[in-house]
């Protein structure tokens, strides 16, 4: 009887995950995006906007999440943040548990979670890859995005466990500073070793 091999995809902002995990999926190897998860019980009619609520008044409306109030509610406060997360890892967790299910006969699935090691998602899973960058092509990609800036980006890194950390936990490392070639080999290379 064979069983489903549970990859762990994992990296720090601006390392390339989101590419690594869209070259998974066009190899046919299923993805659960943890992050989006949490997006989907935060929108419209999301099975957290309640609680959400309840603990942070004013931070939902009809459409969802009002993502900056509840951002400022959190913001460098450990205990509200812990209390956030408490709402939110189970929902993401049976979530989870849902795409095992019905993803159980594949050869291997994906579990996309941007911190794996640090809430301890690792332990789900057979093989953790880990998507890295050199810090320069990392602080590039994320500045450019909209709404970034240099102090925001050194706060969100503050709060993830360090690259050179994750790449000594990893089973895999994929380099993503070498061009978008040479990431989709390494990713088909893993996927035809599976």
């Amino acid at each position: 009887m064979s069983r489903t091999i549970i990859i762990g995809l994992t990296g720090s902002i601006g390392m390339g995950k989101s590419t690594v995990a869209a070259m998974f999926r066009k190899l046919g190897v299923p993805v659960l995006d943890a992050d989006a998860e949490v997006r989907r019980v935060q929108g419209p009619g999301g099975r957290a906007l309640a609680a959400i609520e309840d603990l942070f008044p004013g931070t939902t409306h009809d459409g969802g999440l009002h993502r900056e109030k509840l951002g400022a509610a959190v913001f460098g406060d450990h205990t509200k943040l812990r209390a956030l997360e408490r709402i939110l890892h189970p929902l993401v967790a049976e979530a989870q548990s849902e795409f095992l299910g019905a993803h159980r006969l594949k050869p291997a699935i994906v579990l996309d979670v941007p911190l794996l090691f640090e809430k301890g998602g690792w332990r789900r899973c057979h093989m953790t890859v880990v998507v890295s960058a050199p810090y320069r092509v990392q602080r590039a990609r994320v500045l450019v995005r909209p709404g970034m800036t240099p102090q925001k980006f050194a706060g969100i890194l503050k709060g993830q466990m360090p690259d050179r950390e994750k790449r000594a936990l990893a089973d895999v490392v994929i380099e993503t500073g070498r061009g978008r070639r040479e990431t989709w080999l390494e990713v088909k290379q893993l996927v035809d070793g599976l």
